[in-house]
């Protein structure tokens, strides 16, 4: 986490670290933050590319709202972006368990084994991806 309150991505917008502190600088009361609060926040550290914090609350977010998809599948690319992909593969399952047709997550669960070296087991998941998303796959 960026400790300067004052800094500043290379395309000059504010780092996520300082909108997450920003936004509770006018409560007027303590408050608990809630599940929505750590989704919001988890999105700020994904777009500015700190996966394994937004990591760290995706967890919680899919722990308290296990039926989402949204939040598991932010999860998954956070693991996949910070080079923990046996996490990302687990969630992609999980992903495709609950929603078999979500085409992303076959995609990503296919690049997910090529990057881990597992491009025949990846095929699969890749054609399925490719068919769900009305795309050809690529010819080898």
């Amino acid at each position: 986490m960026i400790d300067n309150f004052n800094s500043f991505r290379p395309d000059g917008e504010p780092t996520a670290d300082r909108w997450v502190t920003a936004l509770s600088l006018f409560d007027d009361k303590e408050r608990e933050e809630t599940t929505a609060d750590r989704w919001e926040r988890a999105g700020l550290y994904f777009e500015a590319k700190q996966y394994t914090e937004a990591a760290q609350l995706l967890v919680q977010v899919v722990e308290e709202a296990p039926e989402q998809t949204a939040p598991r599948l932010l999860l998954a690319r956070a693991y996949y972006h910070s080079a923990q992909l046996g996490r990302a593969e687990e969630q992609l399952r999980e992903v495709i368990a609950r929603d078999p047709v979500e085409h992303y997550a076959h995609l990503m669960l296919g690049r997910t084994l090529q990057r881990q070296g597992r491009a025949e087991e990846a095929e699969p998941w890749l054609r399925m991806a490719a068919a769900f998303s009305g795309h050809a796959p690529a010819a080898e």
